[in-house]
């Protein structure tokens, strides 16, 4: 394919889907916007040995010190509010009397009601990991089988705001069946909590239309590495579903594309810079794995870039497209706020360049793009905003302007284009 505008439309712009349209998601009035905060797993796994490890280890000390840093460290104030705990928190079995789950009492020996006292009082939210099989994925706690009712009582007396549930050892499992039925069980305690469903991820062939309805947000792709690669897989896995994953995205019901690793081992600032940017364009959950203590300050930036988060939590609620590729180069457009006087969309564009260049791979490339010929038809024409410089503004383009940018190897760009009031 040649540089210069051998343009391949994935999608016909017209069947975007760029109205808001109204989808029903759980009935418990959360996640109207991508729910935004912290979980240890791709960062610290399932570390128990607190003796060998004591900074690593899952334990109270761990998400005690992660909630005292979102606060003082601004996170928080950005919009990270959820503290969620992953596997490897619980007793090996339940109460042997009550059949309730138990915290390990080694590592969180105040009890899971001090830490969501403690999360709470620094005004975060208190997240849990629990399983719809009969054993958590790794192996260290017993999964919610059998004990809907009581799992979710327990979740609503630790004051619990957000429940993950994960899907293994489901053998015998109908998950059609056993996902909303542990949701009904936590809306009967009365105590609104956030459901995320990994549900998707263990089937072939998911029926969404059932999981919107009673899931917030639900996985669809493998997890999630410390990896550049590992975030293009994902990437990848959404563009060949895109039509599907949409469709069914909207407030209180979102595509789950797994946790940020941003500040960790391997991601170059450009990877950073990409998986946030994509996050943002499809209205993703943001929930950071990563060691707040030890965060490099341009990545702690990223992370906090308010214009981003914004893109992320628009109330428009409406999930970003692949609408055309050139070349090595993805072009990805979101719908969002404001309107103009006459009712005209901003959109939001990330610019992906995925590789391969072929006359130069590991060169910054130009490319350049018709405005109309993604959409933008504003008469008055659009006001360009780049998401990575405080917003800063790039000039005034009508749609029949080019627009011309470069872009870093394996790097994104990505703008706002605010319409113009038609007088």
């Amino acid at each position: 394919m040649r540089r210069e505008g051998l343009y391949v439309l994935l999608l016909a712009i017209g069947g975007l889907a760029l109205t808001l349209t109204s989808v029903a998601g759980l009935d418990n009035g959360l996640a109207r916007t991508p729910p935004m905060g912290w979980m240890p797993f791709e960062r610290f796994r399932c570390v128990t040995d607190c003796v060998k490890f004591p900074r690593d280890c899952i334990s109270e000390r761990l998400f005690m010190r992660t909630a005292d840093l979102l606060v003082s460290e601004g996170y928080a104030a950005a919009g990270y509010k959820y503290l969620i705990i992953d596997d490897c928190w619980m007793e090996k079995e339940r109460n042997a009397i009550t059949a309730e789950l138990m915290a390990d009492r080694e590592r969180f020996p105040s009890g899971m009601n001090h830490l969501s006292a403690y999360i709470h009082n620094k005004s975060l939210k208190f997240g849990l990991y629990h399983d719809i099989g009969k054993r958590t994925c790794m192996h260290l706690g017993p999964g919610a089988h059998g004990h809907y009712s009581i799992d979710a009582k327990t979740f609503a007396n630790w004051s619990v705001d957000y429940v993950k549930l994960d899907g293994c050892y489901v053998n015998g499992i109908d998950l059609n069946t056993a996902y909303p039925a542990f949701g009904q069980a936590l809306n009967k305690t009365g105590r609104p909590m956030v459901y995320s469903c990994s549900w998707p991820y263990y089937q072939n062939h998911p029926n969404f239309e059932l999981i919107k309805k009673h899931c917030n947000l639900w996985r669809f792709a493998d997890d999630i590495r410390d990896s550049t690669e590992s975030i293009a897989k994902i990437i990848f896995n959404y563009f060949k579903r895109q039509d599907n994953l949409t469709k069914h995205a909207a407030p209180g019901s979102w595509n789950d594309p797994d946790m940020l690793v941003l500040g960790n081992y391997h991601l170059s600032y450009d990877a950073s810079r990409l998986q946030l940017a994509m996050w943002a364009v499809l209205a993703a959950p943001l929930i950071m794995s990563n060691d707040l203590q030890s965060v490099r300050p341009e990545i702690r930036a990223l992370l906090q870039n308010r214009d981003i988060i914004e893109v992320d939590q628009d109330p428009l609620g409406i999930p970003g497209h692949c609408v055309l590729m050139s070349g090595n180069i993805q072009v990805w457009l979101r719908p969002v706020m404001p309107t103009n006087n006459i009712g005209a969309r901003s959109f939001a564009v990330v610019f992906a360049n995925i590789g391969d260049y072929h006359e130069c791979p590991l060169c910054p490339q130009t490319f350049r793009i018709i405005l109309q010929n993604l959409g933008l038809k504003n008469q008055m024409g659009y006001t360009a905003y780049d998401l990575f410089d405080r917003k800063r503004k790039v000039g005034l383009f009508k749609p029949k302007d080019q627009f011309t940018i470069r872009i870093n190897p394996s790097g994104v760009e990505f703008y706002k284009f605010k319409p113009e009031d038609i007088y």
